[in-house]
């Protein structure tokens, strides 16, 4: 009976957890404009608060996934959350800018939440039991970043930024102290060393990748810092990829990572999180345009959020169901149905925008094909490699998603460059937001495509 009732309080103590570690990507954005003058900084500085997050949230999840690995799912968890709570703190308190630049990169270490957390549950738990339960925590990553956005709007009017930290302490405190009671520690443990000079090397890979997306536009593309940033991240590549494959403990094993079928289900992973970080800005960017662009619905920006909420609550709705769904099916068929939601949802809102009820209905619908999407691949994943490696891979597909939200961010920045609104140069043309719709569209088809690719379920 106790252990009973440790299951059934694992999965919804990991959901919320990992719901919170989402939120802290999408928490600070619409507080981004007021930033310089709180904390006395250029809007170029204040744009640094967003990229260390998804800096330490990219690099730190390939390596908290191999220490998870090799020492403890739970002790890895545990740290994950203590790091969330004591940079929320850190940035409460100090409210300066190293102070908050501090706080937003322990933040980021949360991001592992996820990962471990779906690898621990598959472990304690069991195949079958356990895809109810993934398809819960892997939509927290949707619903989490779709809530930040209104969330935001709330606390920070009630408290101004330091209560977007006080929020995130105060919760992080709670779960940290809900996970060391409720989770307990798998006996299996991945064998061999942690290779420090490979984490450096990856580290500066991903680092340098990341800087080179986010500041592209910035530093313009034939800059001498983005050509830097090119070579720094080539150079490293090469040397990490050279030692992975010749040490017999990489930190992570790029025969496994590069073999099929885990390539082309991270492969999709990309596609697929590039249209569900394409939902919450392209929404919101609806919503916030002026009515004279033709396609905006001129709404504030503290109650633009607001939009997201029937996707989030859809996310949630639906995530039970494609757990089901997967024990009946499998992940092949519940990744593609997710990805020919997405697909069908971003050709209806290419047809349809403009109107609040079709910006609703479309982000409704991205919501619910991402409900199936998410929860499948984790499942696939998990499938796929030894119990040893899970939250390796995990992690790595954690890796793919971070760079595929920076690629969608990136992206979204130069079509407002490339096709302005003539009403507003901040906003699209209506041009460019059909291009955005189709180019997400087509990724999501062929997200759908790649699924009919991958082997049917182990029976």
């Amino acid at each position: 009976m106790r252990r009973w009732r440790t299951e059934r309080a694992l999965v919804p103590v990991l959901a919320l957890a990992g719901m919170l570690s989402s939120l802290q990507f999408t928490l600070i954005l619409p507080t981004l404009p007021e930033i310089p003058g709180v904390l006395g900084i250029s809007a170029n500085d204040a744009t640094w608060i967003v990229t260390i997050t998804l800096l330490t949230s990219t690099v730190g999840s390939p390596i908290i996934g191999r220490l998870a690995d090799l020492f403890g799912r739970r002790r890895l968890l545990i740290a994950a959350l203590a790091s969330l709570v004591l940079g929320s703190l850190i940035a409460a308190l100090g409210m300066t800018f190293l102070t908050v630049l501090i706080g937003r990169a322990l933040q980021g270490l949360a991001a592992t939440i996820i990962p471990v957390g779906i690898s621990l549950l598959r472990e304690v738990v069991g195949r079958e039991r356990s895809n109810s339960g993934i398809g819960f925590i892997s939509a927290t990553l949707g619903i989490g970043s779709a809530l930040g956005l209104p969330l935001s709007g709330v606390l920070s009017s009630l408290g101004g930024l330091a209560a977007l930290f006080w929020f995130s302490a105060a919760t992080g405190a709670v779960f940290l102290v809900l996970v060391i009671l409720v989770l307990p520690e798998p006996a299996g443990r991945a064998t061999g060393g942690f290779d420090i000079a490979g984490a450096v090397l990856l580290s500066i890979t991903l680092t340098a990748a990341l800087i080179a997306i986010s500041k592209v536009l910035v530093w313009g593309p034939l800059s001498a810092e983005l050509l830097a940033a090119v070579v720094i991240c080539l150079t490293a590549l090469v040397a990490w990829i050279v030692r992975s494959l010749r040490i017999a403990s990489p930190i992570i094993d790029l025969r496994l990572s590069f073999g099929m079928p885990v390539v082309i289900i991270n492969i999709a992973s990309f596609l697929i999180t590039f249209g569900m970080f394409a939902n919450h800005f392209l929404t919101i960017h609806e919503a916030r345009a002026p009515l004279d662009t033709d396609m905006g619905l001129g709404i504030p920006a503290i109650s633009a959020g607001l939009i997201l909420m029937p996707s989030a609550i859809a996310m949630f709705s639906v995530a039970p169901l494609a757990g089901k769904l997967l024990n009946r099916v499998g992940g092949r068929p519940t990744l593609a149905l997710g990805s020919a939601i997405i697909a069908s949802a971003y050709v209806f809102r290419l047809l349809v925008h403009g109107d609040i009820v079709a910006v609703v209905v479309g982000a409704l619908l991205v919501g619910i094909g991402t409900a199936f999407a998410f929860a499948a691949m984790p499942s696939l994943i998990n499938d796929a490699v030894p119990l040893h490696s899970l939250a390796s891979a995990n992690s790595v597909n954690a890796v793919v998603r971070s760079l595929s939200g920076a690629t969608a961010s990136a992206t979204l920045a130069f079509l407002i460059v490339a096709v302005p609104s003539a009403a507003d140069p901040d906003f699209l043309a209506e041009s460019g937001l059909v291009i955005a719709f189709a180019v997400t569209a087509t990724f999501a088809a062929a997200a759908a495509l790649l699924a009919f690719t991958l082997p049917r379920r182990a029976r």
